[in-house]
């Protein structure tokens, strides 16, 4: 099975030690920047990450199966804190959103 790019770079980002899983560990975090939450997040941890969203100025996008990305049990948020692997996960999160005409 083939994976994804966004699925690579998360695995980047956590080999490198700069991925944190789970909303209430991003929330002790001073600085983030870009969040990767799960479409299927519960509504209070949705009003929870808009909130992280805001606390930090970054970027938020929504991915199918996180959970299985990050091989992580019950993972619906991911804070990534390098630069560099937040743009190219914003980059490949744009070359997979569905174009419209």
């Amino acid at each position: 099975m083939q994976r994804s790019k966004i699925e690579t770079f998360l695995g980047f980002a956590l080999r490198a030690g700069k991925l944190t899983l789970g909303v209430h560990a991003a929330g002790t975090l001073r600085r983030a920047e870009l969040l990767v939450a799960d479409e299927s997040v519960a509504p209070n941890n949705r009003k929870e990450i808009e909130k992280l969203q805001k606390k930090f100025g970054c970027e938020l996008i929504f991915v199918q199966n996180l959970e299985g990305m990050t091989n992580k049990a019950q993972c619906k948020l991911a804070a990534v804190r390098d630069k560099n692997l937040a743009e190219a996960i914003k980059k490949a999160h744009g070359e997979c959103a569905p174009k419209t005409e």
